[in-house]
């Protein structure tokens, strides 16, 4: 297990946020429970990676963003990942989380991060207000991985965390700069 990675969970309120997060980690979200506000919560779990090894990963459950609220500055700089709730059946949650993108690209100061989108409430299909196709070709255009997930079934929440873990963790690639084999050839050496 390597560092803790930090990861901003955020979105407009009542999207599900503390759902998913509760779901994924303790399997006990109660379907059709009233949503409860969050200040700020944080949870700590270990996700196992793509590659075999757990990860802990530090969750920063954020207060749902209502109008006229701006998403706190602080947690651009210090977030590894964020990952972007919106509910399937609300276009205005959809049109907050492309901002919340917006913002993310603005402030994290070249930093690498992982962002994954969430659309939850994938069991209220019939009451869909984002398209499906608008919105994976929205997260193909800004280079994130999207998933349509739902609380009430666990398993859709697997797959977009174990990928953000991964994602977050991956080895460093070996570096491209060309090392001199050759001694004598540009290293100030004397010796002949």
């Amino acid at each position: 297990m390597g560092k803790s990675c930090k990861v901003v969970v955020c979105g407009q309120a009542a999207v599900g946020k503390t759902a998913v997060l509760e779901q994924l980690l303790y399997a006990n979200h109660v379907a059709g429970s009233e949503p409860m506000e969050t200040l700020e919560d944080i949870y700590i779990g270990s996700i196992e990676t793509d590659r075999g090894t757990r990860e802990q990963v530090r969750f920063y459950d954020t207060r749902g963003l209502r109008d006229g609220m701006e998403f706190p500055r602080h947690y651009y700089t210090f977030a590894d990942g964020f990952v972007l709730v919106y509910s399937i059946d609300s276009k205005e949650s959809f049109k907050r989380m492309e901002v919340l993108k917006k913002d993310i690209d603005r402030q994290r100061d070249k930093k690498e991060v992982t962002i994954v989108v969430l659309g939850n409430k994938l069991d209220k299909q019939d009451e869909r207000r984002v398209d499906a196709n608008l919105a994976q070709n929205w997260a193909k255009n800004e280079k994130v991985r999207l998933w349509e997930v739902s609380v009430v079934d666990r398993r859709t929440l697997i797959e977009p965390f174990v990928y953000l873990a991964s994602k977050m963790t991956q080895p460093q690639s070996k570096s491209t700069f060309p090392l001199s084999r050759n001694k004598n050839k540009g290293s100030g050496s004397t010796d002949s």
